[in-house]
C-alpha cells in the first residue's frame, strides 16, 4: 500500500483514552458524568465520543448479565478436535457453533485442538444433551475434552489501555505503544 492510499494515523491522547476506560466500565454514564471524570466540559467530551466511535473503536454497547443469578451455574471449556483442517470443515463448525445459544466463546486454536469452546448452561444435563445430541453430531468433530471452571478468580471485558495515548495506525500496523 502506497502512503497516499494509507489513512493518516490519528493519535489517542490521555483525555481519549481515560474516556474509553470510563465506557468500558459503564457504558450508561451520562455525558455530563463522563465529561466530569475526564475534566472536559460536556460538548468537548460529546465531541470526543463521537470521534472515537466513527474510528470504528466501539464494537457495541451490552449489559452483562449474571449467569449465576440466571441459573446457569455450569461453565465448561471444550476443546474440539476435527478429523481434517480444511476449509469447508472449519466453515461448518464455526457456522454451527454460531446457532448455539450455550456457546459463549468460540476460538480457533493452534496446539493440539483446532477449537476451544465457553460453554454456560445450568446442569450436568444440558451439558450432556449439548455434547451428545448436538455436538458430537457436527459432521467431522473427532475429538471432544471438556474442562470445568471450579471457581471464577477473574472476568473482565475492559482492554488494556496506555494511559499515556495511543497512536492508531493502518490496520496492518501495530501501534508503537505496544511494541
Amino acid at each position: 500500500m502506497t502512503s497516499e492510499a494509507r489513512p493518516a494515523a490519528r493519535r489517542l491522547d490521555r483525555i481519549d483514552i481515560a474516556i474509553l476506560q470510563q465506557l468500558q466500565q459503564n457504558a450508561r454514564i451520562t455525558n455530563a458524568k463522563l465529561a466530569r471524570a475526564v475534566n472536559l466540559s460536556p460538548t468537548p467530551c460529546f465531541n470526543r465520543v463521537r470521534a472515537l466511535e466513527k474510528l470504528g473503536l466501539f464494537r457495541q454497547q451490552v449489559t452483562l448479565l449474571d449467569a449465576e443469578a440466571l441459573g446457569l451455574r455450569i461453565n465448561v471449556f471444550i476443546q474440539v478436535s476435527l478429523e481434517k483442517q480444511v476449509e469447508d470443515a472449519l466453515r461448518r463448525f464455526e457456522q454451527e457453533v454460531g446457532e448455539r445459544p450455550e456457546v459463549m466463546e468460540c476460538y480457533l486454536m493452534t496446539g493440539d485442538a483446532d477449537y476451544l469452546l465457553r460453554v454456560v448452561v445450568p446442569d450436568m444435563q444440558s451439558l450432556e444433551r449439548f455434547i451428545v445430541q448436538w455436538l458430537t453430531k457436527i459432521p467431522g468433530v473427532s475429538n471432544i475434552r471438556s474442562s470445568f471452571a471450579l471457581k471464577q478468580v477473574r472476568y473482565k471485558t475492559a482492554l488494556p489501555l496506555p494511559v499515556a495515548g495511543l497512536t492508531l495506525s493502518a490496520q496492518d500496523d501495530a501501534p508503537r505503544e505496544w511494541a
